[in-house]
């Protein structure tokens, strides 16, 4: 029905003025019902298939519409993979650009350092930055010397603070069972816990100062050491641009030789900056490492002065008030250990 209604409509004559404008076609009830119709039972869109040839052909040269749609999904899925390819051939040659750099990097810097050994290469010197950080590391050496011998000072007097608190529970205990010496052992059991109060309130302090000490050595002062490191390798990769520059400069003056040149002269102005940055971080940081320093050790050195003396000359309250003038707290009683083993 749907082919003689197509061949119908295909076949109508369409009468033209001379003018050019179509004439009024006479009304054809049959024709708009049979159209309406084959809009309503036509085919779905999803199934509809290309035909090559004309109405009434044959089904030779059908290509269904679902064979276009899988091209057109794996033409995207092509695409994707190509993208994701280039994107990782980038990245290759990204990582490959950066090893090539660290290398010749390392090749110009242990070629620099090798010549300077060897008294054949020149460095750049800062006499009096030189100096300066060479009295850091030799201070940091003594300071280090001072916080091994006060954590053994630390270990034998937390010993004999828990030998004298042994000997005074065993004081007191024989002084239940002898009632002959009842008083003498007494006497001594009474003595010997004083001394350990006095002794674990000592250790207080002490710990205090080797913990002050220990954070100056091994994070203040180790801090700066880190950054003088970092400013003597910077130091390092300008000599050697530098030495490279100035050879470059001695050579010839053709095209790809200037070229060089001025590659080079781009690298040794970026590491001269790298240089001169850290130059100035590693001056700051010596400043305040000296103030802090001498800050710092005021006050531990007065701490551990007047601990020491309260304590051997048996003035408890002055020990106490130490304590509470430094704003050091005990642990509290009914502990196997002071907090500052913990610590250790």
């Amino acid at each position: 029905m749907t082919d003689s209604i197509m061949s119908k409509a295909a076949t109508m004559e369409i009468p033209i003025n001379s003018n050019g404008d179509t004439g009024t076609l006479p009304e054809d009830d049959s024709l708009e019902q049979d159209l309406q119709q084959v809009m309503v039972s036509g085919p779905n869109l999803n199934e509809t298939s290309i035909v090559s040839g004309g109405y009434g052909g044959t089904a030779e040269g059908i290509i269904p519409t679902s064979s276009i749609k899988g091209s057109n999904m794996h033409h995207s899925s092509s695409s994707s993979s190509i993208t994701a390819e280039e994107t990782t051939r980038g990245v290759a040659v990204e990582k490959l650009e950066t090893v090539k750099k660290w290398g010749l990097n390392t090749y110009k810097c242990t070629k620099q350092m090798i010549s300077e050994r060897f008294g054949r290469g020149s460095r750049t010197v800062d006499l009096e930055l030189e100096a300066q950080i060479e009295v850091l590391r030799d201070t940091k050496r003594k300071y280090e010397n001072v916080l091994r011998l006060a954590r053994a000072l630390t270990n034998h007097f937390y010993n004999m603070v828990q030998t004298q608190h042994a000997l005074g529970d065993t004081f007191a205990d024989l002084s239940q069972k002898s009632p002959e010496l009842r008083d003498e052992f007494g006497y001594n059991a009474e003595t010997q816990k004083l001394l350990c109060k006095n002794g674990e309130t000592l250790l207080g302090a002490v710990n205090f100062f080797v913990s002050s000490i220990n954070t100056l050595v091994n994070k203040t002062m180790e801090d700066t050491l880190m950054t003088i490191k970092m400013y003597e390798n910077a130091r390092l990769e300008f000599d050697a641009y530098r030495s490279d520059l100035e050879e470059l400069s001695l050579g010839p003056r053709d095209a790809v030789a200037m070229a060089r040149i001025e590659a080079a002269q781009q690298q040794y102005q970026v590491q001269k900056d790298k240089y001169e940055r850290l130059r100035s971080d590693v001056i700051i940081k010596l400043k305040f490492l000296e103030e802090n320093k001498v800050k710092v050790m005021h006050k531990q050195l007065l701490l551990f002065h007047n601990a020491i003396s309260a304590y051997f000359a048996g003035n408890q309250q002055q020990l106490e008030q130490t304590l509470k003038q430094f704003n050091i707290k005990l642990r509290p009683p009914g502990a196997d250990k002071p907090s500052w083993l913990e610590e250790q």
